[in-house]
C-alpha cells in the first residue's frame, strides 16, 4: 500500500511540474512578445542585442510534453514554439532582409522543442495541420515575413486560444490578406490560400465560402478568385 501510495505521490509530482513547466513557457513567451512586438512587427534589432528572455523561452520549450488529447495546451505550446522558433531561426542568421535569405530556413534547420529535434515546417504540417482540421492556424503562425498575418504582442494561451484564433483569422481576412476590385468583379488573396487550398475547401466549400464566414463585407460568390505575390520582406520593426 505504502508503495502505490509512493508511486502515485511521485506520478502526481511529475505532473504538477510539466503543468508548471508548461505555465512558465507561456508566461515567458507572453513577455517577450509584449517586449519585442509591436503593431504586429518584431524589434529584431533589440532582441539581437539582449536574446535572454527568447533563450530562456526555448530552453524551457525543450523538456516540456504536451499531447494531442490535451488540445487547447498543445495548440497553444506548438503555436507560441513556432513564432518563438521563427524569430530565433532570423536572429541566429541576422541580419537578414528575408527568412529565405537562410537555406532550409524552414524545412531543414531543426529546434529543440517538445522533447524533439523538429523543424518548421514538421511544426506546421505534422503537429498541427496533421493532428487538428483547422484552417485558423495559417492566420497565427508567423513566418517572419510581411506577408504573414500579423504577429500579435501576446502568447496563445489555452484559455483564449478559441478566440484568439478567430480574432486573428477575421483581421487577416478582412484586412491585407484580401484586396477586393468590385468594378471588375474580382478578389485577390494571399497565396497562402492557394498554398493551401485544401485547408480552405473542405466539404465542398470554396475558398470564397471560407473568406465570407470572416469578412465583415462579404464577397459574391461570381467574382473571380486569383492571388497576390507573396511578400517575403522580413516583418521588422
Amino acid at each position: 500500500m505504502k508503495q502505490i501510495t509512493l508511486i502515485i505521490f511521485m506520478f502526481c509530482g511529475i505532473f504538477s511540474a510539466k503543468a508548471q513547466d508548461l505555465e512558465t513557457f507561456f508566461t515567458q513567451s507572453n513577455t517577450f512578445f509584449k517586449t519585442y512586438v509591436a503593431n504586429g512587427k518584431v524589434d529584431y534589432d533589440n532582441i539581437n542585442k539582449d536574446q535572454t528572455s527568447l533563450n530562456e523561452a526555448l530552453k524551457n520549450a525543450e523538456g516540456i510534453l504536451v499531447t494531442k488529447n490535451d488540445a487547447k495546451n498543445y495548440q497553444a505550446f506548438w503555436i507560441n514554439a513556432y513564432n518563438l522558433s521563427v524569430i530565433k531561426g532570423v536572429i541566429d542568421n541576422y541580419p537578414v532582409a528575408s527568412p529565405l535569405d537562410k537555406a532550409g530556413f524552414f524545412d531543414k534547420t531543426t529546434h529543440n522543442l517538445g522533447g524533439k529535434k523538429i523543424t518548421l515546417n514538421d511544426i506546421e504540417h505534422k503537429l498541427l495541420r496533421g493532428v487538428f482540421n483547422d484552417a485558423r492556424f495559417h492566420f497565427v503562425l508567423v513566418c517572419g515575413a510581411n506577408g504573414c498575418p500579423p504577429l500579435i504582442n501576446q502568447a496563445y494561451l489555452p484559455t483564449t486560444l478559441e478566440a484568439q484564433l478567430e480574432k486573428q483569422t477575421k483581421i487577416a481576412l478582412n484586412g491585407s490578406f484580401i484586396k477586393v476590385n468590385d468594378k471588375k468583379k474580382k478578389v485577390e488573396g494571399s497565396e497562402i490560400l492557394k498554398w493551401y487550398k485544401e485547408d480552405f475547401t473542405q466539404k465542398g466549400t470554396s475558398e470564397i465560402d471560407f473568406i465570407n464566414k470572416y469578412r465583415t463585407n462579404k464577397i459574391p460568390d461570381t467574382y473571380k478568385l486569383s492571388y497576390f505575390t507573396y511578400n517575403w520582406k522580413l516583418n521588422k520593426q
